[in-house]
């Protein structure tokens, strides 16, 4: 291929990169987070992924190395990735005991991680982001109580009154704010010691929530035909609510 022919072809990739929609995904290196980005990817996003161990998801995937437990540090880490159509906070963990036994710095840390840092993030992308933009935050079915989870819950509680706030901040811009809030899905949060004490159970349908499943609802959400949908939590919990 001759020069000039590698420069047309390469001015056409970036020309194509720049008519595609760009996402910031955090906790893109497993679990729902990591379906999410992919998801994305296939419908011809362009992603941004934050996290601290790096993924490899093909073209179209940018990884930064990001430390959720620091959310004074997030604003710089994405001051550089351009203005972004969607924000999608999938980042978490879970810690789980009972009353007597809990930890505060469980409460903090996981305050911190899903809470503080979606605070941080969206502070420092939602004021360039184009009207009509997106911004998905991943709560947890747990949000409502569940036996031994009450800090996790917390925190997953304050996701819904946070992205309710923002949704109607934010509506004057078309910018719309959700949550999607699984039930036990299966991610590598499953085995996690730290939440040893409380085992998941297999919810009604008999299976684990498929988090290929969570992403084609968040892809929804994020697509064109979620521009009317805002301040809403959409449960996906394979009927363990019922």
């Amino acid at each position: 291929m001759s020069n000039a022919v590698a420069d047309a072809v390469a001015d056409a990739v970036d020309a194509a990169g720049r008519d595609r929609r760009h996402a910031v995904v955090t906790g893109c290196s497993s679990g729902i987070g990591k379906a999410i980005a992919e998801r994305l990817l296939a419908d011809g996003w362009n992603v941004t992924g934050l996290s601290r161990s790096e993924p490899v998801l093909g073209l179209g995937f940018r990884w930064l190395h990001a430390d959720l437990s620091d959310p004074a540090s997030l604003a710089e880490c994405v001051a550089g990735v351009g203005p972004a159509d969607a924000l999608v906070h999938a980042a978490g963990y879970q810690r789980t005991a009972v009353l007597g036994e809990l930890d505060p710095e469980a409460l903090a840390g996981m305050f911190t991680v899903h809470v503080a840092a979606a605070s941080a993030l969206a502070n420092a992308l939602v004021p360039h982001m184009p009207d009509g933009g997106r911004v998905l935050l991943i709560g947890s079915r747990t949000s409502t109580g569940s036996p031994g989870k009450s800090q996790y819950a917390a925190t997953k509680a304050a996701l819904l009154g946070m992205g309710r706030t923002w949704a109607q901040e934010l509506a004057p811009r078309g910018i719309t704010v959700n949550v999607l809030s699984p039930g036990p899905t299966d991610t590598p949060m499953l085995a996690d010691p730290g939440r040893a004490a409380t085992p998941p159970k297999v919810p009604a349908l008999g299976k684990l929530v498929d988090p290929v499943d969570v992403a084609a609802l968040a892809g929804f959400l994020l697509g064109d035909h979620g521009k009317s949908i805002t301040g809403q939590n959409y449960v996906i919990c394979g009927g363990a609510s019922l």
